[in-house]
C-alpha cells in the first residue's frame, strides 16, 4: 500500500526523546520539529504565499469548516484542490473541521450521526459529520487531512470527556472507511480524553489501533491551567508509535514550542503568531510585547536584535508603533513576518539541539526563563 506520507527520523535525544527527523509529503519533504502557520481561509492572514515562504514556512493549515462555508469545497476541487486553487506550492494539511462546529456552542447540535450547525455568519443550516469531513478533505486535497472528532472544552467532567471521546473513537472507524484518497492523503487520527490520563491513554490504544500515517493529540489548550496542558502532553506523546509523526494541536508558544518537542512532538500549529499580529503585540527574547504602548514612539530597536526576519531586518520599534498606533493594515504585515519567522527559528532551534546533541541544556536554559516567554515584557 502507498503511504502518502513518511516520517525518517535522524536523531533522538536519549535525555528526553526528542525528536529531528524529515517528514515526506506528495509536495515536499520538511524538516522536523515544524511549526505550522494557520491559514484559515487558504490564506495565512495579511501575507503573501512569497512572505510566508522567506519566513521559513514548509506547510501550512486550512480550515475545514471556513473552506467548506465559503467558497465551498467543490468549487475548490474544481479549481484542482487547495494547492492550485490558492498557488501554495508546499505541503498542506486540513483540520476536520470539528473544533470550529463544536465551538459554535448555542449554534449546534451533536449526535451519533454528526454535528447539526448554523453557519455563524448567514445562519444557514448545515450537518458535518466523519462522512462529510473526508467529502470535503478529499475534495480540497490536502496532504495530511484530520479526523472528524469531538472536542470538549474545558473544565469538563469525566463523564463529559469520555462520552466525548468515545464517539470521536465510532467517528474514526467511519472516517477511515469514507477516506477515499489514501494514496496521496494522510489521514490522521487523532487522541482525546480531556484532562483525564486515563481516558487519554485509552484513547490513545483506540486510535492507535488503526494503521494510519499519524496520530494527534487534541482537546489541550481548550481551557485548562498551563500545568495541565503540560502534563497531558508529556503523558499522552509517549503512548504515540515511535515511527510516525506526533501533532500537538493548537499550540503556539516559544515556550509551547520547546515543551512539545521535548515530549517527542514532531508537528504543532496555531493562530497565535497572526493573532498577536492583528493586535500589536510580538515575541520577543524579553517576552511578549505590545507595540500600542506609547514607550515605543522613540525605540529605534528593531523588534527583536537577534531575529534575522524582514520586519527587523528594516523596520524599527517606533516605526511599527507608528502603524500599528494610525491601524495602517502593514503593522499587521510587519509583526505576522516577524511572529511566524520567531516562531520557526525556535523549531529551527530546538530541532538542531537535537541534531547537535545539546538539547537538554538548550531546554534547561529555556524552562528558566518560560515566564518571560509568555508574559509582557518590562523592557
Amino acid at each position: 500500500m502507498t503511504v502518502p506520507v513518511k516520517l525518517d527520523i535522524e536523531k533522538i535525544c536519549p535525555w528526553s526523546g526528542a525528536r529531528a527527523g524529515q517528514l515526506h509529503t506528495p509536495h515536499g519533504t520538511i524538516e522536523t520539529p515544524v511549526f505550522m502557520p494557520v491559514g484559515t481561509q487558504s490564506t495565512v492572514k495579511a501575507l503573501t504565499w512569497p512572505q510566508v515562504e522567506a519566513a521559513g514556512s514548509q506547510i501550512v493549515l486550512a480550515n475545514s469548516y471556513h473552506m467548506y462555508l465559503r467558497p465551498g469545497h467543490r468549487l475548490v476541487e474544481a479549481a484542482g484542490g487547495l494547492h492550485k486553487w490558492s498557488n501554495w506550492k508546499h505541503p498542506i494539511l486540513t483540520d476536520s473541521g470539528g473544533f470550529q462546529v463544536f465551538s459554535l456552542h448555542d449554534l449546534r447540535k451533536i449526535s451519533e450521526d454528526g454535528v447539526a450547525f448554523k453557519d455563524h455568519i448567514s445562519g444557514t443550516e448545515h450537518f458535518i459529520g466523519p462522512s462529510k469531513s473526508m467529502e470535503i478533505q478529499n475534495a480540497l486535497g490536502a496532504d495530511i487531512i484530520m479526523a472528524f472528532d469531538e472536542c470538549v472544552k474545558n473544565p469538563a467532567t469525566r463523564e463529559d470527556a469520555r462520552l466525548a471521546m468515545e464517539r470521536t473513537h465510532r467517528w474514526l472507524e467511519v472516517c477511515v472507511e469514507a477516506h477515499n484518497r489514501s494514496a496521496d492523503q494522510a489521514l490522521f487520527g487523532i487522541v482525546q480524553g480531556s484532562i483525564y490520563e486515563d481516558l487519554r491513554e485509552e484513547s490513545a490504544a483506540a486510535v492507535t489501533s488503526f494503521d494510519l500515517p499519524g496520530f494527534a493529540i487534541g482537546g489541550v489548550a481548550v481551557g485548562e491551567e498551563r500545568s495541565l496542558i503540560e502534563k497531558i502532553t508529556l503523558f499522552t506523546t509517549p503512548l504515540l508509535p515511535a515511527n510516525k509523526p506526533r501533532y500537538l494541536m493548537g499550540v503556539g508558544t516559544p515556550w509551547d514550542i520547546w515543551f512539545a518537542v521535548r515530549c517527542g512532538i514532531d508537528m504543532f500549529d496555531c493562530v497565535l503568531p497572526t493573532r498577536l499580529a492583528r493586535h500589536g503585540a510580538a515575541f520577543s527574547q524579553g517576552g511578549r510585547i505590545s507595540l500600542k504602548t506609547s514607550k515605543f514612539r522613540e525605540d529605534w530597536a528593531p523588534l527583536d536584535p537577534a531575529c534575522q526576519c524582514y520586519t527587523c531586518r528594516n523596520h524599527t520599534r517606533a516605526y511599527i508603533h507608528h502603524l500599528v498606533h494610525v491601524k495602517e493594515m502593514t503593522a499587521a504585515t510587519l509583526l505576522s513576518i516577524h511572529n511566524i519567522q520567531y516562531l520557526h527559528a525556535e523549531a529551527t532551534a530546538a530541532r538542531q539541539a537535537i541534531l547537535s546533541g545539546t538539547f537538554e541544556a538548550e531546554f534547561q536554559k529555556r524552562a528558566g526563563a518560560r515566564d518571560a516567554s509568555l508574559q509582557p515584557s518590562s523592557t
